[in-house]
């Protein structure tokens, strides 16, 4: 019963896109239909099979490992934060301790494989692939798979060039995709709160349904003579290494400057994280001077239930699941993570289907505040035209967000029971 609850639930999902496209005479069902499919398929792997999970399982493990080398430099400054298990003193680690501070290591890591050429060689030819397999433009197939691994903003700046060359609506359609990613440097961080293997089961998911959600909410027709690559985005990103007269960038220097930034990201997610829960507590002290009952989750639980419904759940976990989501959209990913952080891996109170589809539903940057994040990157980067199409479609963006995330862990849900 659950299970062609499940199935019906994509197919709504899938049918609200149809419902919004712009112009439904234009979509590329055949590209459409493979993407589907491929998505399809690469769940099925990752959760159906042992060497699947033992594939997604070992990439978690890697990153909870980069995490743990990290926390020995957080104990040669701060001993005290850091519990007994990995050299310091403290009792338990807080949230900023345990999944923020060790993002001082990823995010280097990541900025050292781009100075270097690694990252940007992988995500040329998995984009060239992609595009190949799919029949998707190149631009877009190459797009998806850079955001994959730098994030919507930083895969935006890299791509300024190509952004610049392009007609406003193929623009929109990045606007509208950059909703659905995250960034690699902070995979780290969701794997010490939510279970890992579907945190990296979530990141290829998320980038296939952001093509099959966009192509169908604003198909574009991309002609030969545009479906190019003005300059590799791997370029680019190299030229974010190099210095006014071309040449690169002294090593120590760019990685000082990648360390910097790495603690502005942490800063900057601390202080939102702060604000938000903060107030979404005061917000639930206003409502409660009407009714004891009325919370800013209740409220969210309400109108996000007929979705999470859809997910295959009881009515109860159905209730709690929608309630996450709201959380989610109007604050951010972090928020709900710590919030399920002390039970999410306990499948005896959850359930694998629940736990799976939960996790892959908060690993995106769907939420409010991202749109403005987009927009805020646009401005530097497009023209008077894309930016003002792309801010006349922010609830277009949003919609497509929550959709790859709705997409994501009802597929997921399909094969974890």
């Amino acid at each position: 019963m659950y299970l062609i609850v499940n199935i019906i639930g994509v197919l709504v999902y899938l049918g609200i896109a149809f419902l919004f496209s712009k112009k439904k005479k234009a979509i590329n069902w055949k590209s459409t239909a493979i993407v589907l499919v491929l998505t399809l398929v690469i769940a099925w792997i990752l959760t159906s099979f042992s060497w699947g999970r033992d594939a997604v399982q070992a990439a978690a493990n890697g990153f909870n490992w980069l995490v743990q080398v990290a926390y020995q430099g957080i104990v040669f400054a701060l001993p005290n934060w850091v519990t007994a298990d990995y050299g310091g003193t403290a009792k338990t680690m807080n949230f900023v301790t345990s999944s923020l501070l060790p993002i001082l290591l990823i995010v280097p890591m990541f900025d050292i494989l781009t100075y270097i050429g690694v990252l940007p060689w992988i995500i040329k030819w998995i984009g060239r692939g992609l595009s190949a397999i799919t029949g998707q433009p190149k631009f877009e197939s190459f797009f998806s798979v850079e955001m994959m691994f730098l994030g919507n903003t930083e895969a935006l700046a890299v791509s300024r060039l190509q952004i610049q060359t392009m007609r406003a609506e193929r623009n929109v359609t990045l606007a509208m995709m950059s909703m659905s990613c995250i960034t690699a440097s902070i995979v780290g961080a969701y794997t010490q709160m939510v279970p890992g293997n579907y945190v990296l089961t979530a990141i290829p998911l998320n980038i296939l349904n952001a093509i099959v959600v966009t192509n169908i909410l604003n198909p574009v027709d991309v002609t030969k003579e545009e479906d190019t690559i003005a300059k590799i985005g791997g370029a680019s990103a190299a030229e974010e290494a190099e210095m006014d007269d071309g040449k690169k960038e002294p090593f120590f220097s760019f990685l000082g400057d990648s360390i910097l930034g790495a603690g502005r990201l942490i800063l900057i997610i601390a202080a939102n994280v702060i604000a938000f829960v903060a107030l979404a507590a005061l917000i639930d002290k206003i409502l409660a001077l009407f009714n004891p009952w009325l919370s800013l989750e209740h409220i969210l639980g309400i109108i996000m239930f007929p979705f999470a419904w859809l997910m295959g759940l009881d009515v109860h976990d159905a209730f709690q699941f929608a309630q996450y989501m709201g959380t989610k959209l109007v604050t951010n990913e972090f928020v709900v993570m710590g919030k399920i952080a002390p039970t999410i891996h306990d499948v005896t109170k959850y359930g694998a289907h629940y736990q799976a589809q939960l996790t892959v539903f908060l690993t995106s940057f769907a939420n409010f505040s991202t749109t403005g994040m987009i927009i805020g990157a646009f401005k530097g980067l497009a023209d008077k035209e894309s930016n003002a199409l792309i801010s006349k479609n922010v609830g277009y963006m949003l919609l497509s967000g929550i959709l790859v995330s709705l997409l994501s862990a009802g597929i997921v849900g399909l094969f974890v029971w």
